[in-house]
């Protein structure tokens, strides 16, 4: 069972305890980011070397620095931000479509919570589109008392609109680093985890 870096031990025996209620029976428990470092076989490069984990999820942003030895891994330093994740990049982008809406079409949809549901599973489906297209169509057949949207989204725009969201996630890895006692040269490895990456 993985759990966040930052667990204390009782948070760790209270997992596992969990796990233990559930009918799981747990062998370990290990850190998060080195299970994702695992996961990218970074434990089997035969030197020592310092690994960064940038994990961006839905809701939080964790970001830990990792040193692997002879497959040994140890956390060096954790940071984050509990109030950062995917969800304030869909806001950002929801909040463009919503204003947008209402000056191109003349309509508010702000209080309409069908209309914004369904807005919002197209944004969620563009963010992670935008990952691997430079450009995507949101279509909505009645999004509203007979409006049909149809809006391309770029990620150029996409990248605009949350720049500031991406710099905020600098001010934490600046801290795993100097918590850890390296510079960014000192970096061998970037591994990206979390929905949101």
């Amino acid at each position: 069972v993985t759990v966040p870096a930052y667990f204390s031990d009782s948070q760790r025996q209270a997992t596992k305890d969990a796990g233990a209620i559930s009918g799981l029976n747990v062998l370990r428990i290990i850190n998060e980011p080195t299970a994702a470092a695992m996961a990218y076989g970074l434990e089997d490069k035969g030197k020592e070397s310092t690994i960064l984990v940038y994990d961006l999820g839905g809701g939080t942003f964790d970001v830990s620095i990792l040193s692997i030895e002879d497959k040994v891994f140890e956390v060096l330093s954790t940071s984050g931000d509990t109030h950062l994740g995917g969800e304030d990049f869909d806001q950002r982008i929801l909040e463009y479509f919503l204003k947008l809406i209402k000056r191109k079409y003349n309509t508010d949809i702000s209080n309409n919570k069908r209309s914004i549901q369904k807005l919002k599973r197209e944004v969620e489906k563009a963010k992670r589109a935008l990952s691997s297209v430079h450009e995507y169509t949101i279509e909505i057949q009645g999004l509203a008392d007979g409006l049909d949207f149809e809006e391309t989204l770029t990620r150029a725009k996409f990248e605009e609109l949350n720049m500031d969201l991406f710099k905020k996630t600098m001010n934490p890895v600046q801290i795993a680093l100097d918590d850890a006692g390296k510079k960014k040269n000192e970096i061998d490895e970037v591994v990206l985890v979390g929905g949101s990456t």
